[in-house]
């Protein structure tokens, strides 16, 4: 099929703007520009950008030739900026997918980090899940495989544990969303051996300040974290405010970069992964991983002032 004339121009912008992210990326590299600021797995000691790639929803785009060409623009660009972290679940629809097919048209880079889930109450099923979503990214194992949302976390997390002991994975998590299941979250942290929490944090959301991430950090547990912007509620929010001048501070030019800069800082957190379909929006907010940074007092600032608003 020929494509359309607005659909040849919508590509045309797309490729640009990978291509923008791939010269910044070299001309970065040439000049000895710091790469993006990264943080320790505790388990193993391995860096990865605090700034990663989620897929809820916004990958989630069936079998439309142009929202996945827009969709592997993304993913160009992601690695590009040096992002290396992207997360889906079987719960994302056709959001495996799209990331296969988009690693396949770039080629599949070798600084992939594959955070999957394993998401079904029949655990005998467990296994059949896990490597359809195999076959869906096309990779040979998942570097991270977790509990979503908790479901059959009890049978799940021993099956988990062995493929991690048998090579099969290397890395185990669990996760939450949405601020729920917080005390399951934590006995999990206290009694089981680990390496990765996923959980709901962002300016607004601060409920997991004052058990889950010290959990984390006493059990030297990694943390990821979904909804850094509400699943856009706040940047929507935010918008009809003007940024504030400590933003500039920091090297904010967009509030996905406030937002995103607070959660990354915190000493907790290993990576958070926005979930973003543009191209544009990607590029702003790997750019939340560079630049200066805020200390506490600005964090505790920050929250204060965003609660206002």
């Amino acid at each position: 099929m020929t494509p359309q004339p607005c659909d040849r121009q919508r590509r045309l912008c797309l490729l640009g703007l990978a291509g923008t992210a791939l010269a910044n990326a070299s001309l970065a590299g040439a000049q000895g520009t710091p790469g993006p600021m990264t943080r320790r797995v505790p388990s193993s000691g391995e860096a990865l950008p605090v700034v990663g790639l989620g897929s809820w929803i916004t990958f989630n785009v069936g079998q439309d030739r142009g929202a996945r060409d827009t969709c592997t623009q993304v993913v160009r660009a992601f690695f590009a900026e040096g992002g290396r972290l992207i997360d889906s679940s079987p719960m994302y629809g056709s959001s495996q997918a799209t990331i296969g097919h988009a690693l396949q048209q770039i080629g599949r880079p070798a600084a992939l980090f594959s955070a999957e889930k394993v998401w079904i109450g029949d655990v005998d099923r467990g296994d059949a899940q896990m490597e359809a979503s195999r076959q869906h990214w096309g990779v040979p194992r998942f570097d991270l495989m977790q509990v979503h949302n908790l479901l059959s976390w009890q049978a799940h997390l021993p099956s988990l544990l062995q493929m991690k002991a048998d090579g099969r994975l290397r890395y185990v998590g669990i996760t939450t969303s949405e601020g729920r299941r917080h005390t399951q979250i934590e006995e999990v942290m206290r009694t089981q051996p680990v390496d990765f929490v996923q959980i709901s944090y962002n300016l607004l959301d601060r409920e997991v300040e004052q058990r889950i991430l010290p959990r984390a950090q006493e059990r030297g547990i990694a943390v990821l974290v979904n909804r850094p912007f509400r699943e856009g509620a706040l940047l929507r929010q935010l918008a009809r405010h003007r940024l504030p001048g400590w933003a500039a501070d920091i090297d904010c030019s967009h509030w996905a970069q406030v937002a995103l800069k607070f959660v990354v800082t915190h000493p907790a957190v290993t990576c958070a992964i926005p979930a973003t379909s543009q191209p544009a929006h990607l590029l702003q907010n790997m750019a939340a991983a560079r630049g200066r940074m805020p200390d506490a007092a600005l964090r505790a600032r920050m929250a204060r002032d965003v609660a206002a608003l």
